[in-house]
């Protein structure tokens, strides 16, 4: 049996004001509001809540068989309250169909676990009450940020919260020889690991619409036959996890309405479900339906579903980047020891990746998509404005 695995993040970062030298000391209007608001808004319009209408009608139509995952990060949750209420509610509804799995992250989407382990484990213990509290779960699946992962995380979510599964990147120089069809466990821990095929993937994720990509257009019967061909190299009877990873936005935001991949996507399931070798499930459901001695595999560096490299250059590339990342990660351990409660939470919030990944200055494919998500100018601007709020939130620290 080859058991698709969908799973969609769900994040909006704060995004931060043009805020100029000038202002530091004087403005504490570090977010954009204007543009946060209108960013949910439209991505609510466009992407949330079609996408939640169009799933709840395919679990309805077939609600023992069609499961999906989600990760929502704390920023998106709060956001959802403050701009965009109508969206939490259709997400609360989806959950409630017991149809929907929710994944455990960090609360704020941040890099913490490349810089600080504390602030790692609490912004996951964070993101887990979020998840209580608006949602009723307990979550025993997680994903970190941008599936940043390497031994060392394995070890971390273990111990500390008793995970039974992992997503992660299933990136080539890992696998080598293997394929990401098969669940894999950690380096030493009875840890789970489900790694993304990437190739798949990405043909709905960033080539869906490309009228130059050599498979366009991409129909739900052309893909299953993919998924289908897939289990052909399978001849001991080992269950199989086809793990397609996405971003939520990629549907009616990314991958626009006319593109047709809401079509695309109520066509889906049904074509699957057509075969007999073809199932979902959840990532949960990994533990119990692998039916072999899972082979260990070490991730001695992190990985990550991000750019080309598939590392985490997307974040720590270039000098800006890794001086914005150190100078946060002082600062975040100062404002804890002078205990300022009142700063910490301003401090996490500009711990969400997105900041860094703004800073980018790759070029090409990936510097496109970099650019297309950034709202600044250039790299430069984002550092610029970055590093101003961080001057005023430590002089507010010393005040």
């Amino acid at each position: 049996m080859l058991n698709i695995v969908f799973y969609f993040q769900v994040h909006q970062p704060y995004r931060l004001s043009h805020y100029k030298v000038l202002d530091v000391g004087t403005d504490e209007g570090y977010f954009d509001e204007a543009l946060n608001s209108g960013i949910m808004r439209k991505v609510g319009d466009r992407c949330y809540l079609p996408t939640n209408h169009l799933l709840s009608t395919l679990i309805r139509r077939y609600p023992e068989q069609f499961k999906v995952a989600f990760s929502i990060t704390g920023t998106a949750i709060e956001q959802f309250k403050h701009y965009a209420p109508d969206v939490l509610d259709s997400f609360k509804r989806l959950v409630d169909t017991g149809n929907v799995e929710l994944i455990c992250e960090t609360y704020y989407h941040s890099l913490a676990s490349l810089f600080d382990t504390d602030e790692f484990l609490e912004q996951m213990h964070l993101h887990r009450q979020m998840l209580r509290d608006e949602f009723g779960v307990s979550p025993t699946v997680f994903r970190n940020t941008e599936l940043i992962y390497d031994d060392r995380l394995s070890d971390l979510v273990w111990e500390e919260e008793g995970f039974k599964v992992v997503l992660t990147e299933g990136a080539d120089r890992i696998l080598q020889w293997r394929s990401p069809l098969y669940a894999y466990k950690n380096y030493s821990k009875d840890l789970l690991l489900l790694l993304k095929q990437y190739k798949l993937s990405d043909d709905i994720a960033f080539r869906f619409s490309d009228s130059e990509w050599d498979e366009y257009p991409l129909t739900a019967e052309k893909f299953v036959h993919w998924i289908n061909k897939l289990t052909l190299n399978e001849s001991k009877g080992r269950n199989q996890f086809l793990n397609l990873f996405l971003d939520y936005e990629t549907f009616g935001e990314h991958q626009w309405a006319e593109s047709g991949i809401f079509e695309f996507m109520e066509r889906l399931p049904g074509a699957v479900l057509q075969q007999p070798a073809l199932g979902f499930c959840f990532p949960s459901d990994a533990p119990r339906f692998t039916n072999y001695q899972a082979e260990a595999i070490s991730f001695p560096d992190p990985v990550s579903w991000a750019d080309i490299e598939r590392d985490t250059s997307a974040w720590l590339e270039n000098d800006m980047q890794r001086n914005a990342i150190e100078t946060l990660s002082e600062l975040i351990l100062r404002i804890k020891q002078a205990g300022r409660d009142d700063l910490l939470r301003l401090g996490r919030l500009l711990s969400t990746s997105d900041h860094f990944y703004y800073m980018s200055t790759k070029y090409f494919q990936d510097g496109d998509v970099h650019k297309y998500f950034s709202p600044y100018d250039s790299p430069e601007q984002a550092y610029i404005y970055y590093m101003n709020v961080m001057a005023d939130l430590e002089e507010r620290l010393i005040t």
